[in-house]
């Protein structure tokens, strides 16, 4: 079915609203003070969405912005947070159904990262924005056409279903790769996020990714950026962004971009187009959004992770510029994706919204599958086929939303249901064993596979109803979050001949427990207890009960924290506890729900600006992953795969005060051990990363212009940067120059 057949999407909740007029005052220094706006954050120089911000960088330079007032509309769950100083995360984030909430008013722990922030990093996709977050940890590959995450040690987006929520739903973002360019933030919600979002389509507990969308902004705005990267990736984006109408009440922003050439992996080259469109009206009780994604990536000798032969040690990782993948090989990815919300305003108190949407994705691609490492000397063995995938998606939901007082407690309560639903399509034509090394490609003469013919593979149906009431007494000091989901899971897996092989219809109820208390303004306390939901297995047909089905599994969350605000930077340190089960096949040949992996983990995390012209943003996590049971006796008690102890992140901005505009950055990047396998016979080795660059910012001609360089991995490491749950790794990325210069006109 094709996007335009399809609803199209959720709502932006770009919810303009009531008499509250917002000021602000944009100063000069390195301070970089950033202040709330109506709508999405965006600079006074119009850098981003509309949390007004300052130029930072013209700030570093000294350039004296003047006061400058903003009449907005406000509406509580679905303003955007504006920024914290230094502008490099947001104050606050979505919460799925609960909508958009302040840091220091969250029971969880979350961050959002800037646009701001995407610009400073250079990022190209969300992989690249959460490589600073001590609690994420990416196991894509570098020229891969997949991007994967694990949160709090559990696998995030691995099966390739549409695993990032789009401004607060699934079933939108784009499946295999989402980029930057049209994202305004990336926001983390760390730990099970079903009760707020829904169950996630490929079952995710280790916490949600949702992208906010780039959307019109108050002023106009018209920038350029163009990009290098090595060996010769070039690129340009286009952002524009107007108003219309008589009281600026329709708008419209679009994001084009292009990159192609060389990239820093040997023989590979890759091609990027992406569109991305956002209309929306702002009226005086009614708002409506529609955005539109259209992307294509195409890879000549696109990376692939390895698996490793049992009962070797795994080798010492090549340098990640080599390429074990044939130059013959190649990928496609097109993606599309229609979002479509509305939201009217019943009484000053009361407001209902509903939304669609959906997404198709295409892939082709002559590849090879993932190699298989063979011995110590790294030599490989790998079947090459011809895939084609298919993936279609649709969402949809209703809700409403109240504020009312029983006494002196102040409700915010929201009804909300939803639908999601998924189909996928595959087809895969194997070609002849080839034999390589991972230190020493051997390149083979080109393969011819036929195409091979595309089935229905599986659909899912995944609907709910959910209840959330927020009570708040002393002037918001303490809240009591109560929260409730019945969410009904179905699911049919097809065979060749096109028939029904199996069959899953059950439901979950799943409850949510969330308290805030603030001491004093500056301290939040808060505490959770959150169930995630995962699809219940069907037993695979080697087993001896093959095609049974199996309930739910209910991972289980209890969370402790303490957020401080110290006037321009906040500091979070959280425990928490996930236990998860799943299924294995143990004795008999029996497939049955007898594992379960339980992570304890201690994050501390900082951002923001320490001192005037210092920016941190980083932190480390403390991880304790343990199979607590197991099938396999032997395993039990050991570490997850893809686990590591250790967690740490650190990047650091300081606006030089010698010349005007110019900061210098650079951070670094760690990850502790992880085990390949559940035996804990085969582990990678632990690995550091820095990074450097800088960033100038002037005007030229009266243009605001900023250029930036990154070197990515300075001193060249070699290592394997991380484990899907899978037990397939990937090396690492090499050094690799980025330059980009933007020009706003």
């Amino acid at each position: 079915m094709s996007v335009a057949s399809r609803p199209c999407g959720e709502c932006a909740l770009s919810l303009a609203i009531r008499t509250a007029t917002l000021s602000f005052v944009l100063v000069a220094g390195s301070a970089n003070a950033w202040a709330a706006a109506p709508e999405q954050e965006a600079p006074a120089d119009k850098t981003s969405n509309s949390s007004a911000v300052p130029l930072a960088d013209d700030t570093a330079a000294g350039l004296t912005l003047g006061v400058t007032n903003i009449d907005g509309v406000y509406n509580g769950p679905t303003a955007l947070p504006p920024v914290l100083a230094g502008g490099q995360v947001a104050r606050g984030a979505r919460l799925g159904m609960l909508g958009n909430k302040d840091v220091m008013d969250t029971p969880f722990s979350v961050t959002s990262y800037t646009a701001k922030t995407l610009a400073d990093l250079q990022t190209v996709t969300v992989a690249d924005a959460l490589e600073r977050d001590p609690s994420v940890r990416s196991t894509g590959q570098t020229g891969g056409i997949v991007d994967s995450f694990f949160i709090r040690g559990f696998a995030v987006g691995e099966g390739n279903l549409g695993e990032l929520a789009y401004d607060g739903v699934y079933g939108v973002a784009p499946n295999y790769r989402v980029f930057t360019e049209y994202a305004e933030r990336v926001e983390v919600l760390k730990g099970p996020g079903a009760l707020m979002y829904g169950i996630s389509p490929n079952s995710g507990v280790g916490g949600v990714i949702n992208i906010v969308p780039k959307r019109p902004l108050a002023e106009s705005l018209t920038r350029f950026t163009t990009s290098y990267a090595s060996d010769s990736q070039v690129g340009g984006h286009l952002d524009i962004s107007r108003r219309f109408g008589a009281e600026n009440q329709f708008g419209v922003r679009f994001n084009g971009g292009l990159q192609g050439g060389d990239t820093a992996v040997d023989n590979q080259e890759r091609d990027l187009n992406i569109g991305a469109i956002a209309l929306d009206y702002q009226g005086d009780r009614l708002r409506l959004n529609l955005d539109f994604i259209s992307q294509k990536e195409s890879f000549d000798a696109a990376s692939r992770p390895f698996t490793v032969a049992p009962g070797i040690d795994i080798p010492s990782a090549p340098n990640g510029r080599t390429n074990v993948s044939q130059e013959w090989g190649w990928s496609d990815t097109r993606e599309q994706s229609a979002l479509l919300g509305g939201e009217y305003d019943l009484t000053d108190a009361v407001t209902v919204f509903a939304h669609a949407g959906g997404g198709r994705s295409d892939v082709k691609r002559l590849s090879d599958q993932v190699p298989r490492i063979l011995n110590d000397a790294g030599d490989t063995s790998n079947i090459p086929g011809y895939y084609k995938f298919n993936v279609d998606r649709s969402t949809a939901d209703v809700g409403v939303r109240g504020v009312f007082a029983t006494g002196p407690v102040t409700h915010t309560t929201t009804l909300m249901a939803t639908r999601y639903q998924d189909e996928l399509s595959r087809g895969i034509t194997n070609g002849t064993d080839i034999r390589s090394n991972i230190y020493h490609p051997v390149d083979v003469p080109r393969q011819f596979i036929s195409a091979p013919k595309v089935l229905r593979i599986s659909e899912s149906d995944l609907s709910g109803v959910a209840l959330t009431d927020t009570l708040s007494v002393l002037d918001d000091r303490l809240q009591l979050t109560l929260g409730v989901r019945r969410q009904d899971i179905e699911s049919r897996n097809y065979n060749a001949a096109g028939s029904v092989s199996s069959r899953y219809d059950d439901s979950a109820t799943t409850p949510l427990v969330g308290v805030v208390v603030k001491p004093w303004e500056d301290v939040s306390f808060y505490y959770n207890y959150v169930e995630g939901l995962s699809k219940g297995d069907i037993a695979p047909g080697t087993a001896a009960n093959a095609g049974e089905t199996f309930a739910p599994y209910e991972s289980k969350q209890h969370e402790i924290g303490v957020k401080y605000e110290h006037g321009t930077f906040m500091t979070t340190l959280a425990l928490f506890q996930i236990e998860k089960p799943s299924g294995e096949i143990g004795a008999g040949n029996v497939f049955s729900v007898q594992a379960e992996q339980r992570n304890r983990g201690v994050e501390l995390s900082i951002y923001g600006e320490v001192a005037p012209g210092t920016r941190l943003m980083g932190g480390v996590t403390l991880l304790d992953g343990e199979l607590t049971d197991s099938a396999t006796a032997a395993n039990r008690g050991n570490k997850p795969v893809g686990v590591p102890d250790v967690q740490a992140n650190l990047w650091a901005e300081w606006d030089t005060p010698w010349i005007e505009g110019f900061t210098l950055t650079g951070g670094a990047i760690y990850t502790d051990r992880q085990f390949v396998n559940q035996a804990n016979t085969q582990e990678l080795d632990a690995w550091t990363r820095f990074d450097a660059g800088a960033r100038y910012a002037t005007r030229i001609e009266g243009r605001p212009t900023t250029f930036r360089a990154t070197v990515q991995n300075v001193f060249d490491r070699e290592y394997w940067s991380g484990v899907a749950s899978y037990g397939a790794f990937s090396p690492g990325y090499p050094r690799t120059l980025q330059l980009s210069a933007t020009v706003d006109f």
